[in-house]
Order: C-alpha cells, then sequence, then structure tokens
C-alpha cells in the first residue's frame, strides 16, 4: 500500500470548503423562500403554499444533511492529518476512506436534492404548458 502523506487529505480542503460554501447558500435561499410563503399562506390560506413549503421543508432537510456529511468529511481529514503526524499510518488511511465516503454520501445527497428541485419547478410552471 502506498504511503499516505499529509498533502492528500489537505487537497480536500479547498474542495470541500466550495462545497459547504454551495450547501449553505442553498440553505438560506430555502430559508427565505419558506418565510416567504408562510407569510404568503397566512394571507391567502391557498393550499398550494401548503405543498410548496412541504417541497421545500424536504430539500432544507437533505441539505442539512448534506452539510452535516461534509463537515464530517472535513473534520475526518484534519484528524487523518493529525493520525499522519502521530505516524499512525494505518488508522490514518482508513479514517481517510471513511472521509471520502462520507464527501460521497453528501454528494449523492446533493443528486436527490437536485431532482427534488426540478421537479418542483417542473410542477411549478406546468400551467404555463396549457398555454402554449
Amino acid at each position: 500500500m502506498e504511503q499516505l502523506t499529509l498533502t492528500t487529505p489537505a487537497l480536500l480542503f479547498s474542495a470541500i470548503s466550495l462545497v459547504m460554501l454551495a450547501y449553505t447558500n442553498r440553505f438560506l435561499a430555502y430559508s427565505a423562500v419558506i418565510r416567504s410563503l408562510h407569510d404568503k399562506y397566512l394571507k391567502e390560506k391557498d393550499k398550494r403554499y401548503i405543498k410548496q413549503i412541504s417541497n421545500i421543508k424536504t430539500r432544507l432537510h437533505l441539505t442539512r444533511n448534506m452539510q452535516i456529511l461534509g463537515i464530517t468529511s472535513l473534520l475526518l481529514c484534519v484528524l487523518t492529518m493529525f493520525l499522519i503526524y502521530i505516524k499512525q499510518q494505518t488508522i490514518a488511511v482508513w479514517v481517510f476512506g471513511a472521509a471520502l465516503l462520507l464527501l460521497i454520501s453528501s454528494l449523492a445527497l446533493l443528486i436527490v436534492e437536485i431532482r427534488i428541485s426540478g421537479k418542483a419547478w417542473e410542477h411549478h410552471i406546468s400551467d404555463l404548458d396549457s398555454e402554449t
């Protein structure tokens, strides 16, 4: 087995940081939309808002889980670097593998969230199809 060096887990820092920034932006955007829809629902009591809020709530939960997995992946990368530093190479390899699996899981949830988002947009603009 090839030696794991400090630079290997360090390479993921910038990638994970960018992914986390994107996740945070999604989370903030969904939060704003939920607040807006909630206010509209309180004024109009339109049941369509309930469905939209439910959809966005699901996406918000997915995004939160994506963030948790990404942050845990980053923590395991830092732990990997520490294990390499104290010359615990075998454990470091396993911890780094776990970090990669968590990052993969986070990205897989992103795919799920994007699919739900796409379906929501299709539903949202479906009324325009009858007008064209």
